[in-house]
């Protein structure tokens, strides 16, 4: 994807408090990457390869990485696994699946294959303590398959223990609002790609006119696609930190871009801090700035 058509790769830098977090952990560094849409045509290899050294000077304790690490072919995902191999943390790089990632029949086994020969571990409905028993990781399968179960994994889960949760798609955080969840990590939305000042993203603003549009029309129109429309049904989580009930939900605008490219919404590395709190208060929104999945 041209640069013009992508925008400067940004860091985002968010302090996230977590209720009873041990003493151990205050200080926790973790980051986010997502949505790489890999396949010669969306991610350049200038943005990937400044995404991967961005995080290596961060120096980092652990690193998410949460879907979409190809399109359509999955094939890509192995050139792609050998860049993202050089990424360095503490504790280690824990992936998830997005949908384009289920794409084919083989994709799931391709990129599964293609990362964990890289050394990132790939989660599927598992949990999993790079950090030790005081902060489980729990890694979902993709919202839209049969298999994304929370609940036995959840369920199993100390109520008291603070936890963080991989989820590709940011709506399934209406239905972990069922558990505790300290923080959720997305991506899928692409932030909306296109973001209006004062209007927000553009597939938002869309979508409350498609109804008015001739069924037929629709699929000529930007973002107006029945397929489209059906990408993300909260796009006021587009982007950014979310209270969603009692839970914290951090949606990263990607590194991918679709056309017709990205306005006011670029590229997104980002950097997270957990922070011991005793009681849980909500955070301060950050702005839902900034097609996805």
């Amino acid at each position: 994807m041209h640069r013009l058509l992508t925008g400067p790769l940004t860091t985002e830098t968010v302090s996230i408090p977590i209720q009873n977090l041990a003493a151990a952990l205050d200080g926790l560094t973790l980051v986010q990457l997502s949505d790489f849409h890999y396949d010669g045509y969306r991610l350049s290899e200038a943005l990937l390869q400044a995404a991967i050294a961005q995080t290596n000077a961060l120096h980092p304790d652990l690193i998410f990485l949460t879907g979409d690490f190809v399109t359509y072919d999955p094939q890509p995902a192995y050139a792609l696994a050998q860049q993202l191999r050089h990424l360095k943390s503490t504790y280690g790089t824990y992936a998830i699946l997005g949908n384009h990632d289920l794409y084919q029949g083989n994709s799931r086994r391709v990129v599964t294959t293609a990362l964990t020969q890289a050394d990132i571990s790939v989660l599927w409905n598992q949990i999993v303590y790079p950090v030790g028993p005081d902060l489980p990781v729990v890694g979902l399968a993709d919202f839209w398959t049969q298999e994304f179960k929370p609940r036995p994994l959840l369920d199993w889960l100390d109520p008291n223990t603070p936890r963080i949760v991989l989820s590709h798609n940011p709506d399934s955080a209406e239905v972990l609002k069922t558990w505790r969840v300290d923080l959720q990590l997305s991506g899928h939305t692409h932030g909306g790609q296109i973001v209006l000042p004062g209007i927000g993203p553009v597939p938002a603003a869309l979508r409350q006119f498609r109804h008015y549009v001739p069924r037929w029309l629709r699929e000529y129109l930007p973002y107006m696609s029945d397929r489209c429309a059906k990408v993300v049904k909260h796009w006021e989580w587009a982007a950014g930190l979310i209270q969603v009930g009692s839970n914290q939900l951090y949606v990263n605008r990607g590194l991918g871009t679709y056309l017709p490219g990205r306005l006011f919404c670029p590229p997104e590395i980002t950097v997270i801090t957990l922070r011991a709190s005793p009681q849980l208060t909500s955070p301060s929104l950050l702005s839902a700035n900034c097609l996805p999945g």
